[in-house]
């Protein structure tokens, strides 16, 4: 039996090192940075709450090209440049995650990050088996 894919490719968001997007094996998928970059112009938005809204998006087009949903994620790990991104990153939190009874653990990481990125995401998901139902 062949094993599908393990890398997630998504060209429109692909890292300049030789890197996937995300991998998946099993049910289990783990995404690589995901920054607020445009896909659409390769740029980042000036402002962190930019940022936020297009990492979330992007987040979300990573998830589905693993087969995943914001559903499946167990832990969301955000990196930071500095406190001031915290809020940014709250709202979009609470727009995609708006149960307190069913969020996925969450851990920020202040960091010192590269190109100008006021944030990057990185998650794991556990995708449910649709035998389950």
């Amino acid at each position: 039996m062949t094993r599908p894919l393990r890398s997630i490719d998504i060209p429109d968001l692909a890292h300049q090192a030789p890197i996937p997007a995300a991998a998946r094996v099993g049910n289990v998928l783990c995404t690589s940075a995901v920054s607020g970059k445009d896909p659409a112009t390769s740029k980042l938005a000036p402002t962190a709450s930019g940022q936020a809204v297009q990492a979330f998006v992007n987040l979300r087009r990573v998830l589905e090209a693993g087969g995943a949903t914001l559903a499946d994620v167990v832990k969301l790990t955000v990196y930071v440049k500095d406190d001031s991104v915290r809020e940014p990153v709250n709202t979009q939190w609470l727009a995609c995650f708006p149960d307190p009874r069913d969020r996925p653990a969450r851990h920020i990481v202040v960091h010192d990050l590269q190109h100008g990125m006021q944030l990057q995401l990185e998650c794991l998901a556990v995708v449910a088996d649709a035998n389950q139902g």
